[in-house]
């Protein structure tokens, strides 16, 4: 009997992993003859739009199965609509992705939560294709030259949402700046048409390389000057152009850690998501083909050309940074939701 049990062991050894190929191959061979839809959260035109699109053109080839992808939009909520649909309404079965706001993954705990309708914490990344310095933007006949003469001076800032609103208002509730929102707009396309047509004088939480992609002539023909720099570290481009860093100007310990804490928006700044559901082996399967598409010599290319800037982040790095975001202590949450007038 001592003879049988070792080889009753390697024997359910065997099977076991036998189990896990078949297992791997059947997710492989899942994408074959499939359409994969990417699901922006944003109009199309701008930042987010962007990446998505540039995602798509390249991550099928990564797919086993190679599956053709389709991208398309879902505006509303700073992203958060089609965060909700991916989560709740969307097929669980891998074949949806969506390319949601960074806003999306922290507004539970430091935003509007009641316009939540996913649960980010339980949500399983993808990745996110770049990291950001979000900016406010001026007209260069703005009645403020300075970050500092906003203090003194109000200046009409759009908004659509999302960072375009979150920005300014953590500023002027932390640091005493007088940006005024004008609401309303349906993303950050149509905040800069009204930019140029004079309609607001300015722009807060837009990504510097979203900016330059869409209007780097504004900085060429001097109708805009970059007036704050809104993130964790200062660009030395930037800083050549005069902008501030808005950090600089935390009034204590407590006003930096909860700035920085909204700031992570910009670390993590296109993610990429997939509902809850959707089994382990396929999300690893588009987090995989997700860093390859990123990786890809001509994706560097394609976006270098339309002066986008690829950071890429894998699913696994976002998701502990995600954990650890709802892992904070909830009171510094409760003062950053204060600092962002929710």
């Amino acid at each position: 009997m001592m003879i049988f049990r070792p080889l009753a062991a390697v024997g359910a050894a065997i099977t076991i992993i036998a189990a896990g190929i078949a297992d791997k191959a059947h997710a492989e061979d899942f994408y074959k003859g499939k359409t994969l839809r990417i699901i922006v959260g944003s109009s199309a035109g701008g930042g987010y739009d962007a990446y998505g699109r540039l995602v798509g053109r390249y991550i099928g080839q990564y797919i086993p199965g190679h599956p053709t992808v389709i991208v398309s939009n879902m505006p509303g909520a700073g992203g958060n609509n089609a965060a909700a649909h991916v989560y709740s309404a969307a097929p669980k079965d891998g074949t949806v992705i969506g390319a949601v706001a960074a806003g999306s993954v922290l507004d539970k705990v430091i935003g509007e939560a009641k316009r939540i309708r996913h649960d980010p914490a339980k949500t399983q990344y993808i990745g996110s294709a770049n990291s950001e310095m979000f900016t406010c933007v001026v007209r260069s006949d703005a009645p403020v030259k300075t970050f500092k003469d906003v203090f003194e001076k109000p200046v009409l800032i759009g908004s659509s949402g999302g960072t375009t609103r979150d920005m300014a208002t953590m500023m002027n509730n932390l640091l005493g700046t007088k940006f005024k929102l004008v609401a309303g707009y349906k993303g950050t396309r149509q905040i800069n048409l009204a930019l140029e047509k004079g309609e607001v004088q300015g722009v807060c939480g837009m990504g510097w390389t979203s900016i330059q992609k869409q209007h780097g002539r504004w900085f060429e023909e001097k109708f805009a000057r970059v007036l704050v720099q809104e993130g964790h570290k200062a660009l030395p481009e930037l800083t050549k152009m005069g902008a501030a860093l808005s950090l600089d100007y935390a009034k204590d310990a407590e006003t930096r850690r909860i700035m920085e804490l909204i700031y992570l928006q910009g670390v993590f700044t296109r993610p990429f998501m997939m509902a809850p559901e959707v089994p382990k082996d396929r999300v690893e399967i588009i987090r995989t083909a997700f860093m390859k598409a990123l990786a890809d010599p001509k994706a560097h290319e394609e976006a270098s050309k339309q002066s986008m800037v690829i950071t890429a982040i894998s699913g696994s790095e976002l998701q502990e940074m995600v954990r650890k975001v709802y892992a904070m202590d909830p009171a510094l949450h409760a003062k950053a939701r204060k600092a962002l007038g929710y």
